[in-house]
């Protein structure tokens, strides 16, 4: 586990209808995370997303539909987790999760299937905020799950983790 990091499971409630889920509450989040802004990220199956991280933005995940692989890096300066990795499969047809990724944590996902991301955010778009890893950096050497990945060019172009400077998120 990383520190900060928090992963909870969701509660569905379901009827002949369907299913209804709380995916965020205020309290979940004793910093007291204020979202302002709302995203969704549709993917096809093979895509690898990340890994980004940001200095000072807060990212609240909630996959709800598809299989996906997600990966957190702690890269943080001082972190007693610092290079820790984590990566868990998440499938949205079984089990609902919220993932809650702190700054200064690296964070990507690869889609096993088609899949949809919605995801909160405690600031708005700040291109100067967007910072990454190599996805493929084989001082990391992840497993995302699947074979002749689709990856952007700004994804394919993040520097490895040993060409970082330390990374040093604000409070």
């Amino acid at each position: 586990m990383i520190d900060d990091v928090v992963i909870r499971e969701l509660t569905p409630h379901g009827d002949a209808r369907g299913f209804f889920v709380e995916t965020w509450r205020k309290e979940w989040f004793p910093a007291g995370f204020e979202p302002l802004q709302a995203n969704r990220a549709d993917r096809a199956a093979r895509s690898v997303t990340g890994l980004h991280f940001h200095l000072h933005q807060v990212d609240w995940w909630y996959f709800s539909r598809g299989r996906a692989r997600f990966v957190l890096v702690d890269l943080r300066e001082g972190s007693a987790t610092k290079g820790e990795i984590m990566s868990t499969d998440v499938d949205a047809s079984k089990e609902h999760v919220g993932i809650y990724v702190p700054r200064g944590v690296a964070h990507g996902f690869s889609a096993l299937t088609d899949i949809t991301l919605s995801y909160l955010v405690d600031r708005t778009y700040d291109p100067s905020d967007e910072n990454g890893v190599a996805w493929d950096d084989p001082d990391l050497a992840i497993d995302w799950g699947v074979t002749d990945a689709i990856v952007t060019a700004r994804d394919s172009s993040n520097p490895r983790l040993s060409e970082l400077p330390p990374i040093v998120p604000s409070r």
